[in-house]
């Protein structure tokens, strides 16, 4: 799934490319990924519209239309979002097209039907996509190591499954959870209740700083995007936690084992991430 990083690389290339748009028509293939309203009032209420700007909020995107109208949608695990000339084929999978001013269309494609669009019109509150339940962003400076020991000092679940908690921090997914454990020599299986100040404080440090990484690591252009079909990232070359099991760790050169963790695969270094005493 597209953690915080992928999604705002997807907002950087596809903002440029719609802002100013206006909306011509709609052709929703798939209601399935219509979460809200119906599809058939979502067709008419978009059309028209003109877009302003395009927000990122832990793992969700939204489109700001002229009215004051907005459309959420998040990617889950296998959405592609593309603006393609009206001529190109249009892909297997595709179950949103937007047809803009420009000529272009904005495509949603999705292998697994996962993903989902909701249109709120202006001052209608967001209460079904999830957004209003998402703790701080990784780099909002409420994120403290006051604010993490205050919210998880006393659970006994692993800090692995507290770092995928979205209501706790948004946007940190498999992927970032491992890589901001290892910065802080964190084993993922730790409780949070057993964690030392210095660990919080290490996490504090380590979050925002890891998915600046991320964000800074997934910068393309907008060809190399769209040669990707907006699913290939560049974080994969450069990580070193995620997916290196039976690889060399890249600080003591020890090798790197997996666990699992709240049911999610675990990349750590047995030396430079020591689990704590039973």
């Amino acid at each position: 799934m597209p953690e915080l990083p992928e999604v705002e690389t997807v907002r950087k290339i596809i903002e440029p490319q719609i802002c100013g748009q206006r909306i011509i028509s709609v052709l929703a293939v798939n209601p399935q990924i219509i979460a809200y309203p119906d599809t058939e009032r979502f067709t008419v209420l978009i059309q028209g519209k003109t877009v302003i700007k395009m927000s990122l909020r832990g793992k969700f995107l939204t489109i700001h239309f002229n009215n004051g109208d907005r459309l959420c949608l998040h990617l889950r695990m296998t959405g592609q979002l593309l603006v393609l000339r009206a001529d190109e084929p249009v892909e297997k999978h595709t179950h949103l097209n937007i047809s803009l001013s420009s000529g272009n269309q904005l495509r949603y494609i999705d292998v697994r039907r996962f993903g989902r669009f909701w249109y709120f019109q202006n001052g209608e509150a967001d209460v079904i996509s999830g957004q209003s339940l998402l703790g701080p962003e990784p780099a909002d400076p409420v994120l403290t190591s006051v604010y993490l020991k205050e919210k998880l000092g006393r659970s006994n679940r692993p800090i692995k499954g507290a770092l995928l908690d979205q209501t706790v921090i948004a946007g940190i997914g498999n992927i970032y959870s491992d890589e901001i454990l290892f910065a802080a020599g964190i084993y993922p299986g730790t409780k949070c209740s057993a964690l030392a100040d210095s660990d919080w404080e290490h996490l504090a440090k380590k979050i925002p700083e890891i998915i600046l990484w991320g964000i800074e690591a997934n910068e393309m252009t907008p060809d190399e995007y769209l040669a990707g079909k907006g699913r290939d990232y560049r974080e994969m070359s450069g990580l070193r936690a995620y997916g290196r099991t039976g690889q060399p760790c890249a600080v003591c050169g020890g090798t790197m084992e997996k666990t699992t963790v709240c049911g999610r695969t675990s990349c750590f270094c047995p030396n430079c991430q020591k689990k704590p005493p039973c």
